[in-house]
């Protein structure tokens, strides 16, 4: 029997929304301040998945220059009626302080791959949004409603309006459905309807490691709803290799088949997930009593799950992890910080052959950064690049970087110092402190390439540097990178460790670097030396 190893997308890919159109299955999650927003992937057997093109790609759908970490696209859902697929998504601009100012949009598009259309606002009482097609043919949009106020709960529950698709607008009363369980932090709803019943799924326990699935019901839309007396239906115990399982979506193969997707994490130093929250899959079935079960008994979720009886297994070829930059487009791995791709800061034609970086702000900004970036998906990775970068002062840096957010990170670059001439060192930020780690022999060659190259080792990172073929020298010690997750602030954060290359130019006087490849390679821990 097929099998679907979890997770089925590795790295930072969390809150899935999962769909079935026919024989096609998709998944879309969340980015956060990653540009473009929403990854979306595509299966025939839920086993093998491919990227998609993402549909928010212009800064008339997402705009989030000047967004807070950990801000941006929160919990998109995907859904799909009568020809059209639906995305919802919430742009978070403020998430410190008492308020949260959550803006809530739908865009729409008869092809998966797009073209998507421009975005209609929808609320901003709160985020997780989510659409629900009755069969009476009217839409309802759900999320979760944050109150500010004082001596008040935020999580103020789950709302319900009704969507005019005709309007382009939210129409008639809001309900409040469900105000949650004593797990609390009440999110992410999904409404599905079955058997004479509507069931509300919920995340509860907030997105950590108390996080679960709750299930409820109702003969009505609107409520009362009652909970699953094994409430919660997903969640997990400690050591269990998945953690943090929940933000779940359910759906029902062509087979009448059922299967959630929900995130997971995997912690590995002091329970640090640095590969951030993934996405997994879990079989189901209905009881007796009409409540959905993980198949195979217990609530928690599982490494290997049966794959859909009745799909055969369908391979996909997927992008070349290796980038010579010879194309003029970019492969859909890459992501940018806030602000799309442009010839303004960076460029793929300008030398052909060639990434080019235009040296921007610091990477404490949140406005306009020059940095390319993929996302971190294997505990042991090799990561290698050559640039060729003429630095004129202190100022102007570029290099190869593991990068969390604008407060953690680890950077390889290449700068020029008064004393040293052109010189590599290693700049780290950690929660927030700015440390620079240096090496004795970092002088370099005032002209001509320099491959640089990260060797990871789970939460350790050892630099290497080379000007010379297949003459390596290692750059400082290992570095502890394990704070290059959620864990460890006191704001909650939500993304994961992304590698990829990096410009900055102080001065303002637009230094760019030029990056002949870029090849990023799982690795076996025995082949690590």
């Amino acid at each position: 029997m097929s099998q679907i190893m979890n997770p089925v997308l590795p790295g930072f890919n969390p809150d899935p929304s999962i769909l079935r159109v026919g024989d096609d299955y998709y998944i879309a999650t969340s980015t956060f301040e990653w540009f473009p927003g929403v990854q979306l992937f595509h299966s025939k057997d839920m086993i093998n998945w491919r990227q998609l093109p993402h549909p928010l790609t212009r800064t008339s759908q997402l705009d989030m220059v000047g967004n807070p970490d950990s801000g941006g696209i929160w919990a998109p859902c995907l859904t799909y009626d009568n020809g059209l697929f639906y995305l919802l998504y919430t742009d978070v601009k403020t998430r410190r302080g008492a308020y949260r100012d959550t803006h809530n949009y739908l865009t729409v598009s008869e092809n998966i791959e797009g073209p998507w259309s421009e975005p209609i606002y929808i609320n901003s009482s709160g985020f997780d949004p989510s659409l629900f097609h009755d069969d009476d043919g009217r839409k309802w949009i759900s999320n979760r409603l944050y109150d500010h106020r004082k001596g008040k709960s935020p999580v103020g529950g789950i709302v319900l309006q009704e969507f005019s698709l005709e309007q382009k607008k939210m129409v008639g009363p809001i309900h409040n459905i469900f105000k949650g369980t004593e797990l609390e932090f009440t999110e992410a709803s999904h409404i599905y309807k079955k058997s004479g019943y509507y069931y509300l799924m919920t995340a509860e326990g907030g997105t950590g490691y108390n996080h679960a699935v709750t299930m409820a019901r109702s003969t009505s839309l609107f409520g009362p709803y009652e909970v699953d007396p094994q409430n919660p239906m997903l969640t997990a115990k400690p050591k269990n290799e998945l953690q943090k399982a929940g933000h779940a979506c359910l759906v029902e193969t062509q087979h009448g088949e059922w299967y959630i997707a929900h995130l997971v994490g995997r912690p590995v130093a002091d329970q640090k997930c640095i590969l951030g929250r993934e996405t997994a899959i879990q079989k189901c079935y209905w009881s007796e009593d009409g409540w959905l079960r993980i198949e195979g008994g217990g609530n928690e979720p599982k490494k290997i799950v049966p794959a859909p009886s009745k799909l055969e297994p369908f391979l996909f070829e997927n992008e070349d992890t290796h980038d010579h930059f010879v194309y003029p487009t970019y492969k859909l791995y890459w992501s940018s910080l806030r602000r799309p791709f442009s010839e303004e800061w960076i460029s793929l034609t300008e030398r052909p052959g060639y990434l080019r970086l235009i040296g921007g702000e610091s990477l404490s900004s949140r406005h306009r950064q020059s940095l390319i970036a993929r996302r971190l998906e294997n505990f042991h990775a090799e990561v290698e690049t050559s640039i060729e970068f003429e630095p004129e002062n202190f100022q102007q840096m570029a290099g190869l970087i593991l990068y969390y957010d604008t407060e953690d990170y680890v950077y390889l670059r290449v700068t020029q110092e008064e004393e040293k001439g052109k010189c590599l060192g290693i700049i780290q930020s950690k929660y927030g402190k700015y440390d620079e780690l240096l090496s004795e022999d970092n002088k370099l060659q005032d002209k001509g390439a320099c491959k640089l190259k990260a060797e990871i080792k789970e939460n350790w990172v050892q630099f290497y540097y080379s000007e010379k073929q297949g003459e390596w020298k290692k750059v400082g010690n290992p570095i502890d990178f394990s704070h290059l997750s959620d864990e460890g602030q006191e704001v909650l954060r939500f993304t994961g460790t992304f590698v990829g290359l990096a410009a900055q130019d102080l001065s303002g006087q637009k230094k760019f670097a030029d990056f002949d490849y870029f090849d990023y390679r799982e690795i076996q821990a025995n082949e690590q030396k």
